[in-house]
């Protein structure tokens, strides 16, 4: 019925033609007095003749969407295969479309080479700019400055946030899915970021869970390092940072500052920063949507509550078979 109506708006200038032709015959053989009988043996011959082209007209209309409607499918390609035009203004539409199409695929391509471009060049300044890091890292071992170290340390955590980015976003991120250690993974990202406890006199309680999860471990020392970067870095001096299983999920709290309530369902959204990070003025708003991005590619969920004032708490579920056979 759909396809019915659509087919009688189209053909609907020459419906009401057709209906005024019939009624000016009428009113014409009507003044003059004609008889009946010849004008209604006419109208009788009219309508089967009209009813034999109109379906074959709608027989064409419906066999013409259905061949469009098969090249939906191919409306990514560069060349839609398009059937023969009937007519010129529709050949005029045709070759209007190419010209579009070819217009298009020559912009995505444009695109595509300088997102590579762009790509290729901050990989390289990422892979250049840890030498002259580690090599401050040396230098500090001789002449110790705790405050440049926690300085650098953030440094280097850009960096790597910056890989991380523009690994998600090409396409080609390697995972290695195996079994690994979560007490190693956390373990590993704390004494990355111990130099920033000890200097803000911040205390871990690190609690092992014994467990082994299905997960790719660079990706996720990632989100580990930046969830614990995050708790030390919304801490205040003296504060606690508490990191502990619950069942399926790794829970990272901590006592600082905490969350606005209208913040909350934004944390994970790219480039938000939220109240807290418009008064720390040095919030990307990437960390956290880069750990939503990744833990969504491990097939792990992540979640966050949060009170102003009293602390924040993170929950990573690594429960991955399971919610594999969700």
């Amino acid at each position: 019925m759909r396809l019915l109506g659509a087919y009688l708006l189209r053909q609907k200038k020459l419906l009401l033609l057709l209906i005024g032709s019939l009624a000016i015959f009428a009113a014409v053989f009507s003044l003059y007095d004609l008889p009946l009988e010849p004008i209604f043996y006419a109208a009788v011959l009219c309508l089967v003749l009209g009813a034999a082209l109109f379906a074959v007209s709608f027989a064409l209309f419906l066999h013409r969407h259905r061949e469009l409607e098969r090249l939906l499918p191919l409306v990514t390609e560069r060349a839609l295969p398009l059937p023969p035009p009937r007519g010129l203004l529709e050949a005029d539409y045709q070759e209007l479309l190419r010209t579009l199409s070819s217009n298009r695929a020559a912009l995505a391509m444009e695109t595509a080479n300088r997102l590579q471009d762009m790509t290729d060049y901050y990989t390289l300044w990422a892979h250049q700019i840890k030498t002259p890091i580690a090599a401050m890292h040396l230098l500090l071992q001789e002449s110790p400055r705790p405050e440049l170290e926690g300085e650098l340390l953030k440094i280097e955590q850009y960096v790597e946030m910056v890989l991380g980015y523009l690994r998600l976003g090409s396409g080609s991120t390697d995972y290695l899915f195996r079994s690994c250690s979560l007490d190693g993974l956390v373990r590993q990202a704390a004494r990355k970021y111990a130099r920033l406890f000890i200097l803000k006199k911040i205390a871990l309680d690190f609690q092992e869970t014994g467990r082994t999860v299905l997960t790719d471990e660079k990706w996720l020392s990632f989100v580990l390092e930046q969830l614990l970067s995050n708790a030390v870095k919304y801490t205040p001096s003296g504060g606690r940072v508490r990191v502990y299983g619950d069942g399926e999920t790794l829970v990272i709290s901590d006592n600082g500052i905490g969350i606005q309530p209208e913040d909350l369902p934004r944390v994970f959204e790219k480039g938000f920063t939220g109240f807290n990070g418009r008064e720390d003025k040095k919030s990307t708003g990437i960390g956290l949507y880069l750990c939503r991005q990744v833990a969504d590619r491990l097939n792990h969920g992540i979640s966050i509550t949060s009170r102003p004032g009293q602390g924040t708490l993170v929950r990573l579920d690594l429960s991955r078979e399971q919610r594999l056979k969700e």
